[in-house]
């Protein structure tokens, strides 16, 4: 793995005030502030039934930042109501970043992508952690029983315009580098892990493991 890295970059003061961001951004459209709910209509609740990734950011009393991407069948995030969204916490690294955020600073934000769809779905809330037999039961898929559900109170929810995702032309195969520029990820892993004792190849069978047994 190369060490090279580029010189610190010698940046202007930064801007510290509302004030002087609105100057530059001009003021917010009306109809941006009203689109903000405070739960989820029928809108919000379909988009969600049909959006198989969400990612979820959350951190630390410290604030320290995470954001985490979560994925399953489409609606695997359950509407418990208008104002409760429902999280399974399906088998992953076990780092449970998210998890221990959230025990720390229960605030939390979501954004739900589906595939095709330019917007994506925004739900800012707090959350908490359950084990309650009835939802873990509800949240199963594939015969395997989530350990614990994470369940966000809804604060704002509103939908969120297509531009980035058009700019990134995120859903146009025709625009999608080749991987062959990138090392494989067995490598990549393998190098940040820097366990002695662990080839790329080894690396490999691993995560051919895990990406074969994902319940």
């Amino acid at each position: 793995m190369s060490s090279y890295a580029p010189d610190p970059v010698t940046l202007h003061e930064p801007l510290t005030s509302p004030a002087a961001l609105r100057a530059l951004l001009g003021e917010v459209y009306q109809g941006n502030l009203n689109k903000v709910k405070p739960r989820l209509d029928a809108h919000c609740r379909q988009f969600i039934s049909h959006a198989p990734l969400v990612f979820i950011s959350s951190a630390n009393r410290a604030g320290q930042c995470d954001v985490s991407p979560k994925g399953d069948v489409p609606g695997f995030v359950h509407a418990l109501s208008d104002t409760q969204l429902a999280i399974p916490d399906r088998k992953g690294n076990r780092r449970a970043d998210t998890l221990l955020n959230i025990l720390d600073n229960p605030q939390v934000g979501l954004l739900f992508l589906i595939p095709g769809m330019t917007e994506t779905l925004r739900v800012n809330g707090v959350a908490s952690l359950y084990t309650d037999p009835d939802l873990l039961d509800a949240l199963t898929l594939q015969g395997k029983r989530p350990q614990v559900a994470m369940v966000v109170e809804t604060r704002e929810v509103y939908l969120h315009c297509g531009r980035s995702l058009l700019r990134a032309h995120l859903w146009n195969p025709e625009t999608w580098p080749p991987l062959e520029v990138l090392p494989s990820a067995a490598h990549m892993f393998a190098d940040h892990m820097a366990q002695p004792d662990l080839t790329c190849d080894d690396m490999e069978a691993v995560l051919d493991e895990a990406y074969h047994d994902l319940y």
